[in-house]
């Protein structure tokens, strides 16, 4: 028997790959990234639908309880999208700096 969690983890799931159906459409995410949360979502519709696969999961690697395995994916995973948040940010710094650098050397000019 399904459950109301399910139920709406499943929802939220479909809204949120719906989400990344638009921005792939809209070419605001690349086919890697539209990959990267399709795979995200499809597997929390897939925990929804079958919860003991986690549990099944969490005996292979060694973990007691079946919760535990969600959390420390849930955290190895914030730690990733964290890292990737870091560099996109570096590299619009960088980017910035030698906009400014250049049009400074532009008005100099003039």
């Amino acid at each position: 028997m399904i459950t109301i969690l399910q139920i709406l983890a499943i929802i939220f799931a479909l809204f949120a790959w719906s989400r990344a159906v638009l921005r792939f459409k809209d070419k605001k995410i690349t086919s890697y990234e539209f990959g990267f949360w399709t795979s995200i979502w499809m597997s929390v519709i897939i925990v929804a639908f079958f919860p003991d696969i986690i549990r099944l999961f969490s005996n292979i690697v060694g973990i007691n309880r079946p919760v535990d395995i969600i959390i420390y994916s849930s955290i190895v995973l914030i730690f990733y999208l964290l890292f990737r948040i870091y560099v996109k940010i570096e590299t619009l710094d960088q980017n910035l700096t030698v906009i400014v650098r250049e049009m400074a050397l532009l008005k100099k000019k003039k």
